[in-house]
């Protein structure tokens, strides 16, 4: 108060008087006496740095989810300075960490703030917490901070699947194990925690069918087990992808594959497959040719899948193999329709397991037709028997060929070959139905003109190139009974009436006349007999039956007639009889001595003998004694036979007949001899057959008072 000195008399402190202005003064109001004098002082406070940022609390917890992606932004609490101007909080700092940093940002007002900032992302199961701290620096000097501690707790989120033990499982079981057995056990692990920790297993939702069907897993333990037939035929392995899934809130999942080997066993056979069959083959195909072409297989593997292949029995084809499992089935030797149609070839697959299962295939191969067999007819030489005086356009025989062939190869036409009978083309005599084969007669025939003819036909097939063949056919014309009997001289004047003396003294039995005749039909149409047919009840003469010779039955008698007319009939054995007669009258002469004989048989030439006809008597003779020779020959050998064969031929048996007349037969032969037992002159006659049979030999006979026939004997059994 003496010296007007203005000083302080406490602590100034500006923030206690005026707390967060910016500017600080105090105004005072001094008296001066003497002179009075009022001054007015304004006093400003200047701040000093007196004071240290202060949060508001000492440490701040912070949640952060470690989803939190990075960027994100935290503010802090600012730090409050009670020191303004430069002196107040110049900025913050945050201690060294690798997740966050801090953004010190300064306002329009001249504030600062700070926030914290996440730099990099968070992750609980390696960080679960951080803790750092804030510093808050004013502006003085020396510069005071203050301090915040932050502590970050990373929260838990549903971040980390479940992971495997393994990322590929690899097991082996046999195929068809057993229902039920467990394969492996799956194991898996998730970092999380809670629920976001616990773990399902499961097969992926894309699993296929089949292993769903065969394969089940148990979704706590992981245990995986066979639920179906496991064959490794259908499946050599199994790839299954499983995933552990975790409860999160949302879900998340890991996944591992399972590679399941199948062991094989031999439990399928090999199987045989015909890709390319040539079925039918030609019969004249050639060796080497490919029939078929087949593939063999067997599911299983290794030794069990090794297979071997042949064919089941012997056939003209064998296996060839062109590549592994593949092969070809070729023909060998040489096909034959006409004696196999068709084969049937099996075709056996063996494979090398422990047992060895096989399989065997059939292929049936048809064999096709080719012309290669002509028309063949049963026998090479036909003999065919037409009655003479037939019908035009009767049916002489019909023909049938047989071809082996089949279809249009075994068509047959048949066709005559160009031939001539007598000078006169066969196809004007005959024709044959190209179709049947039946030969029709174009005319008439005339056992008289003609007895037998040949020609041939020929068959032929529809083939390409047709193949013929020929048969001979051998026409026999049968005898009809239409010629009558014929007199022979010196009785065959017509009209005439011949007339031959006898003597009174004429014992029985006396030769009157032979009465010969002649038919020109054959066999039984030609075998005549003789009959007195007038007068009737003639009781002094008789006549041969066979022979034609007329004698007398007793002595003549004073009260026979001196003159006895006779008409002797001649009938053939036809049917019908056709017949001729003759007659004669027999004279009766007292004396033996008046009787002349007169022969009317043929006029005779004077016998003369001259050197010509000695030659033809020695010629003659010296044939005689070779033929009896080798007949005796011949006789002693079919003696020698028979008596090493008794049992091949049938006893000879001899047959008589009413007419007197005797029959010797020998198994299918048969010689009939007629004789007389009265004759001056016996005559042998063989009675020929209709026809001549086939493999015969021919025989002549000929005799004195009889006519030259040619007769055809058999010689073997017809």
């Amino acid at each position: 108060m003496e010296t007007g000195a203005l000083q302080v008399s406490e602590r100034i402190d500006r923030e206690e008087l005026c707390a967060g202005a910016i500017s600080c003064s105090v105004n005072l109001e001094a008296v001066v006496n003497s002179p009075l004098q009022l001054y007015r002082v304004r006093i400003n406070i200047l701040d000093i740095n007196d004071n240290s940022p202060v949060f508001p609390m000492s440490s701040v917890v912070i949640n952060v989810s470690e989803s939190t992606a990075p960027g994100v932004r935290f503010p802090l609490e600012s730090a409050h300075d009670a020191d303004i101007g430069v002196n107040s909080i110049k900025t913050y700092k945050l201690t060294s960490n690798d997740y966050f940093t801090l953004d010190v940002q300064t306002h329009s007002d001249k504030t600062i703030s700070a926030e914290l900032v996440l730099q990099k992302a968070l992750d609980r199961e390696k960080t679960p917490q951080l803790e750092f701290t804030v510093t808050a620096v004013d502006g003085g000097s020396p510069a005071r901070t203050g301090t915040v501690m932050i502590e970050v707790n990373v929260l838990d989120i549903n971040d980390h699947a479940p992971v495997f033990s393994k990322p590929l499982y690899k097991v082996s079981i046999a195929e068809h194990a057993p229902i039920g057995t467990t394969v492996t056990r799956l194991q898996a692990r998730d970092l999380d925690e809670g629920l976001n920790a616990e773990i399902v297993y499961s097969f992926i939702t894309r699993t296929p069918q089949n292993i769903l069907e065969k394969f089940e897993i148990d979704s706590q333990s992981g245990d995986v087990k066979i639920k179906g037939d496991i064959d490794y035929e259908e499946n050599a392995a199994f790839e299954i992808r499983i995933q552990a899934t975790d409860k999160g809130q949302v879900t998340m999942s890991g996944h591992t594959k399972l590679l399941i080997e199948v062991l094989d066993i031999n439990d399928n056979p090999p199987d045989v497959t015909v890709t390319s069959l040539l079925s039918p083959v030609e019969e004249n195909a050639g060796k080497g040719t490919v029939i078929a072409l087949m593939t063999v297989s067997d599911p299983d593997s290794g030794k069990n899948g090794a297979v071997r292949v042949r064919l089941a029995s012997s056939s003209p084809f064998k296996l060839q193999s062109s590549f592994q499992n593949y092969y070809s089935l070729v023909l060998d030797g040489v096909l034959d329709r006409e004696n196999i149609t068709d084969y049937n070839i099996t075709v056996i697959a063996e494979d090398e397991g422990s047992p060895p299962m096989s399989r065997a295939k059939v292929i049936q191969v048809q064999v096709s037709d080719v012309n290669d067999n002509a028309p063949r007819f049963p026998n090479s030489v036909v003999y065919a028997y037409l009655r003479e005086n037939s019908k035009v356009g009767s049916i002489i025989s019909t023909l049938t060929a047989s071809d082996a062939d089949i279809m249009g190869n075994a068509h047959i036409t048949y066709s005559l070959l160009q031939s001539s009978v007598n000078g006169t083309p066969v196809s004007a005599l005959l024709k044959v139905n190209s179709l049947t084969g039946e030969i029709e007669s174009m005319q008439s025939f005339n056992y008289e003109e003609i007895k037998t003819f040949e020609f041939k036909v020929q068959a032929t097939d529809s083939g390409v190139p047709p193949l013929s063949s020929n048969v001979t056919v051998n026409v026999f014309i049968l005898d009809e009974n239409d010629n009558s009997p014929g007199i022979l001289a010196p009785y065959s004047e017509l009209g005439s009436v011949n007339t031959e003396n006898i003597p009174y003294s004429a014992d029985a039995g006396y030769f009157v006349a032979k009465i010969r005749a002649v038919d020109a039909d054959s066999g039984y149409n030609a075998l005549l007999s003789y009959h007195i047919s007038e007068p009737k009840g003639n009781n002094l003469f008789r006549i041969g039956t066979s022979s034609g010779e007329i004698r007398t039955k007793r002595r003549m008698s004073d009260n026979d007639l001196k003159t006895h007319p006779l008409v002797i009939l001649v009938c053939d054995n036809g049917e019908p009889s056709l017949s001729a007669t003759v007659s004669i009258d027999v004279v009766v002469i007292e004396s033996a001595g008046d009787v002349k004989t007169t022969f009317r048989h043929a006029p005779r030439k004077e016998e003369t003998f001259s050197d010509l006809n000695l030659y033809l008597l020695i010629a003659i003779v010296c044939v005689s004694v070779i033929f009896f020779l080798s007949l005796i020959s011949l006789l002693a050998v079919k003696c020698h036979r028979t008596d090493s064969s008794l049992g091949r031929y049938s006893a000879p048996m001899i047959t008589t007949h009413p007419d007197g007349s005797w029959s010797y037969s020998k198994s299918t032969q048969q010689y009939d001899v007629c004789f007389s037992s009265d004759t001056l002159k016996s005559d042998v006659v063989v009675f020929p057959a209709p026809f001549p049979p086939a493999d015969a030999e021919l025989i002549s006979i000929n005799g004195g008072d009889t006519f030259t026939r040619t007769q055809t004997l058999p010689n073997k059994e017809k």
